[in-house]
């Protein structure tokens, strides 16, 4: 007997993935917007699980999720603050990996403004911008930059702070201030510079910026949040995440 051809399509549909197709509440680390934006186009092309997410600095995400906020997955700007939720309960228990590691560089939108670490002693420099030490991984490898490379004290007075690596960005690209550290993901992709000019820190002059991604109790038992975890592993993923100029373990 042959079945009407509308509960054959039927019938196809819930064989398809987005049958079970659920979504995940998730809190990323401002520099790793970009990068995040696609992973997650790409995570919801391959399997219909949908993504909504927070980007902000690390400080701020991780006093939210202390606080229960509904956040199922965590992606950090460092591994200090993962490790903490870890410690508190947070979180579930061997979840915790390093997706990506952070690469700083010293940025101006102008051509040929920046030349290497000299730049720092250009005397038409009103502003430096860094992302809040206080809060953002980023901000406090700016500061070791300019402690080693003995600036701290002379440039502190025209250092100004964005909330995050984001506003520090917006800092510079509209021209409040003449130069910035930003992430490398911020101002490159295939390792090709978007626009301005940039001197890539050596990874020598600051702490290694591992960044980890977590697991958080409320996505415990969401097949999605568990499931984007380990799409962050995936080759898809991970070339994505090289292309923005990160390290990979």
């Amino acid at each position: 007997m042959k079945r009407p051809l509308a509960l054959l399509a039927l019938a196809g549909l819930l064989c398809t993935p987005l049958a079970w197709a659920g979504e995940v509440q998730i809190a990323v680390a401002a520099n790793f917007t970009a990068p995040m934006k696609e992973i997650a186009s790409a995570f919801t092309r391959d399997t219909g699980h949908k993504v909504i997410s927070a980007y902000g600095p690390t400080g701020g995400l991780y006093a939210q999720i202390s606080q229960g906020a509904p956040f199922e997955l965590f992606l950090s700007a460092d591994d200090a603050a993962p490790a903490r939720l870890e410690q508190e309960g947070h979180s579930v228990p061997g979840s915790r990996f390093t997706y990506a590691i952070g690469k700083l560089v010293l940025w101006s939108p102008r051509e040929d403004f920046v030349q290497g670490p000299q730049s720092l002693d250009r005397a038409d420099i009103r502003y430096l911008a860094i992302a809040s030490p206080k809060i953002a991984p980023y901000g406090t490898a700016a500061l070791q930059v300019l402690e080693k490379l003995e600036r701290a004290a002379a440039l502190r007075p025209r250092l100004v702070e964005g909330a995050n690596i984001t506003q520090a960005y917006q800092f510079v690209s509209t021209g409040n201030a003449e130069l910035g550290f930003v992430a490398l993901s911020q101002v490159s992709k295939d390792g090709v510079l978007s626009e301005g000019s940039a001197w890539i820190v050596p990874e020598e002059l600051y702490e290694p910026i591992r960044q980890d991604a977590l697991l958080l109790n409320k996505g415990r038992d969401n097949p999605a949040a568990r499931a984007l975890l380990d799409y962050l592993k995936s080759d898809t993923a991970r070339a994505v995440i090289a292309a923005y100029g990160y390290g990979l373990e």
